[in-house]
């Protein structure tokens, strides 16, 4: 299955924020948006993004500040600096704190787009693992077939979505919001019903056939696949 590149907008202003994320998501990638420097590290910790677009000038902390911090933190994907400043001294401090490239406002949607490509062909492509197995669950995902002890196990698409996302994750609670964001590219708190109908449907397939249910409700959280035949509840 190919890779979908993500984003992470990191922009206080909301109609630059709004037109990038038209852009981008018309443009094929998934898009997530923060409004502050603060929520923008929260997210940039909890997923993992292909390319970060950081303003300069949030309200609650400097762009250059969230640089820094997110490659002290360990940070490897390309970070793209949106700025109104154009000195060299800005410039220079800038690549001193780990930004890859920058753009100064006003800028074009294609001039920014191509200066993603660029970056994104600069970092080495991770070997893709289409195989994934959890106990006697396999699912491959260069021909998006699923088996459990030999069974074949049909799947529509967004519920072979939702249980890689589970395999790739497995052994750990995920979010209802962490599901729609990988398998409809959303995190729109209304469509969380959306999930518990697709994971019932994935229960009637992966797990009533069989004696032991891998797919478990972890209670305030959300859902776990696991071998184990308890999960504790989660506060």
């Amino acid at each position: 299955m190919n890779h979908v590149t993500r984003i992470l907008v990191i922009e206080d202003e909301p109609g630059i924020a709004l037109a990038l994320y038209k852009a981008l998501r018309e443009a094929a990638y998934h898009v997530d948006t923060a409004k502050t420097g603060t929520s923008g590290l929260r997210k940039a910790a909890a997923k993992k993004f292909d390319i970060i677009l950081l303003d300069l000038g949030l309200p609650d902390m400097s762009g250059l500040t969230i640089c820094r911090q997110l490659r002290d933190e360990g940070l490897k994907a390309p970070i793209i600096i949106l700025t109104a400043e154009s000195s060299v001294r800005t410039k220079v401090s800038l690549f001193d704190a780990g930004a890859n490239d920058y753009v100064t406002k006003p800028f074009s949607v294609e001039e920014l787009q191509a200066r993603i490509r660029a970056c994104l062909r600069q970092v080495p492509k991770e070997p893709l693992q289409p195989r994934l197995v959890v106990g006697e669950l396999t699912l491959n995902s260069a021909n998006r077939t699923v088996e459990r002890g030999g069974l074949a196990i049909p799947l529509r698409r967004k519920e072979f979505s939702i249980l890689e996302y589970m395999m790739q994750h497995a052994g750990t609670a995920v979010t209802r919001a962490s599901l729609l964001q990988y398998a409809w590219d959303s995190n729109e708190e209304g469509w969380t019903n959306t999930i518990d109908v697709h994971i019932k449907h994935l229960r009637d397939k992966v797990d009533r056939p069989f004696a032991i249910n891998l797919i478990k409700t972890v209670h305030g959280v959300g859902y776990k696949l696991d071998v184990s035949n308890t999960v504790a509840k989660i506060p």
